[in-house]
């Protein structure tokens, strides 16, 4: 059975997570929550390709990004998975407009769009037949939703078998916290990690990092083998929030 929508345990503890913010009615905070959950889950990707010594053909920005949705739509149940990658794909506008024509192509990221339709075609491939109406209002063109199938499928059997690998080798503390401070950003993630713990183990140990960086970021460092959730990026997500 391929990793997608197989990892219930995980499924009910993550899902936890936005449940507090939806149920007080607070679309900023789901919002902040779904993005925060995006970009862990892109540094993650990052982390995996780095301790797995995993081939990239292409950008792994890329790469990172597919295994955000694809672990995305795994772990989560279908309405909490469809509200982050609404929120997660919002972000991706929300950045683009924030840019305007001032698109810096030089960078290792995609342009924000682009990154906003392949998120939106990745999801919709996964479940095409439940996932329409979400396709639809997000404005993904026909051309491209014809391929969003065959592009999910190529995507999980990519991170598939490496993802089944983690959680066939069972829980364990492979995923270390560092936490400076209290707050939204430190709860979403630390839980989140708490998770994974319980249901998979990485093949090398990694630091998860939150703390202040001067700057709205997330970044994954190679040589410390650290993902960095910068506390900024809450204040950020705030800002740009629709």
């Amino acid at each position: 059975m391929p990793f997608s929508k197989t990892l219930p345990a995980l499924l009910l503890a993550s899902a936890l997570l936005p449940a507090p913010a939806r149920a007080q009615d607070d679309a900023e905070t789901a919002y902040v929550v779904s993005n925060l959950l995006s970009v862990f889950y892109h540094e993650l990707g990052h982390a995996l390709i780095d301790v797995a010594a995993l081939p990239v053909f292409g950008q792994e920005e890329d790469a990172a990004d597919t295994a955000s949705i694809l672990l995305i739509d795994a772990i989560f149940d279908e309405e909490t998975a469809s509200e982050i990658a609404l929120d997660a794909a919002l972000g991706f506008a929300a950045e683009a407009e924030l840019v305007g024509d001032d698109v810096p192509f030089w960078s290792e990221h995609g342009a924000d769009m682009q990154r906003y339709f392949n998120l939106v075609c990745l999801f919709f491939g996964a479940d095409p037949e439940r996932r329409v109406d979400f396709a639809q209002d997000l404005g993904l063109p026909d051309e491209r939703a014809e391929t969003c199938p065959d592009e999910f499928d190529l995507a999980l059997a990519s991170w598939g078998p490496v993802l089944d690998a983690l959680v066939d080798a069972g829980g364990g503390d492979t995923i270390a916290l560092d936490i400076e401070g209290a707050g939204l950003t430190q709860d979403v993630i630390g839980e989140e990690v708490r998770a994974l713990n319980a249901e998979m183990r990485l093949p090398a140990a990694i630091t998860v990092a939150i703390e202040s960086c001067g700057e709205a970021n997330g970044f994954y460092d190679p040589d410390d083998r650290r993902i960095t959730i910068c506390t900024e990026f809450e204040v950020h997500l705030r800002e740009i929030a629709p």
